[in-house]
């Protein structure tokens, strides 16, 4: 169980940020040869990521929408995202090409969806939990402006 951060906390942190969703809708549940190769390619690329400090990307986690796994990612520049996806020697491109030759094969199985947004400033509020989400990926700091306006006026 990870160790619980007492108190109020906040994130800090200075800079460009983007916040990325990406995630899968499993549509054909008893397909697992049509969604497992799209869900097996995530962690491939995550690990890619995280090995690389140039990256840009600053962290993520994962969570499930019913049945489909999102991954929220944090990333300190649109460009080094943009620049991830179109990298040909990175996982993204054979992951992305080989999801679209099997959706061709069997329409509608499994889909793929992104969000993207450039944030100007964001607050953010962990009470005694693990250090987490946005915290997790940049630095965790204990509340020093105690509303969410007052925090979010600052950024």
């Amino acid at each position: 169980m990870a160790r619980i951060q007492p108190g109020r906390m906040t994130h800090q942190h200075d800079g460009d940020l983007v916040v990325f969703l990406i995630g899968m809708t499993i549509n054909r549940p008893w397909r697992p040869d049509q969604w497992v190769p799209a869900f097996a390619a995530m962690p491939r690329m995550l690990k890619e990521l995280a090995s690389d400090p140039e990256s840009g990307l600053l962290g993520f986690r994962v969570a499930l929408e019913g049945i489909n796994p999102v991954v929220v990612q944090y990333w300190d520049s649109l460009d080094k995202l943009y620049g991830y996806a179109s990298d040909p020697a990175a996982e993204h491109r054979p992951a992305w090409r080989t999801f679209n030759r099997r959706a061709r094969k069997n329409p509608g199985a499994v889909g793929i969806w992104h969000e993207t947004y450039v944030v100007s400033g964001a607050e953010t509020f962990y009470g005694s939990t693990p250090v987490m989400g946005l915290a997790k990926a940049t630095a965790s700091v204990p509340v020093v402006r105690h509303s969410a306006r007052e925090r979010l006026d600052a950024a």
